[in-house]
């Protein structure tokens, strides 16, 4: 951004100084600035699996993951090494990071509902529990869908075609795996009549 001359020109890495013609640069943390890039969308009850597998990433590039399958150590009440108790301290802080990334990654309805969980992990099972249950009805939802579609003479065979391959592709994504002579098959079947 131009300024006058001896003015101040402030930018994204810190600010320059053109009269004395010094430059202070702040460093930019990269980690920071990919997490915040690749941050998934907030969940809102639908594509769980989709959003389950951009947060196991997310939370990979943050450096939480473990907490996502590790549970929360104890440490007696007696226990006065130093060590061991800024251990427990740090585990609980990484785990309450982790917890909450999950969280704000909810959408706002869904965050009301899990947010008193009291670990990462048992927030994590609790929604793998709820929604990976409704992506079995998911799995019905796309077979139907595939067993029941047509091919109708009022509309274009290319855009039907194209319609019948991304439910063939949702039918895959869904971990089914269909033989290509049965895809083919079953394209020729659901052709219009002439």
């Amino acid at each position: 951004m131009p300024t006058e001359a001896g003015g101040n020109r402030n930018n994204i890495f810190g600010s320059s100084s053109a009269a004395s013609g010094s430059s202070t640069m702040a460093p930019v943390s990269t980690s920071r600035v990919m997490a915040q890039a690749d941050k998934p969308e907030n969940f809102k009850g639908l594509d769980f699996k989709r959003w389950q597998q951009k947060m196991l990433f997310y939370l990979t590039m943050l450096g939480v993951v473990n907490f996502l399958k590790e549970d929360a150590p104890t440490v007696p009440e007696e226990e006065t090494d130093f060590n061991v108790r800024a251990a427990y301290d740090g585990w609980h802080q990484g785990d309450f990071l982790c917890k909450n990334y999950i969280l704000n990654g909810l959408g706002d309805s869904l965050y009301s509902i899990f947010a008193g969980a009291k670990t990462s992990k048992a927030l994590w099972e609790a929604l793998d529990k709820k929604y990976h249950v409704e992506d079995v009805g998911t799995k019905k939802f796309v077979v139907a869908k595939f067993s029941d579609y047509m091919m109708v003479d009022s509309r274009s065979v290319v855009e039907q075609a194209e319609e019948l391959q991304i439910i063939i592709h949702d039918v895959h994504a869904e971990g089914m795996a269909l033989p290509d002579q049965f895809v083919v098959a079953s394209m020729i079947e659901k052709l219009p009549l002439c």
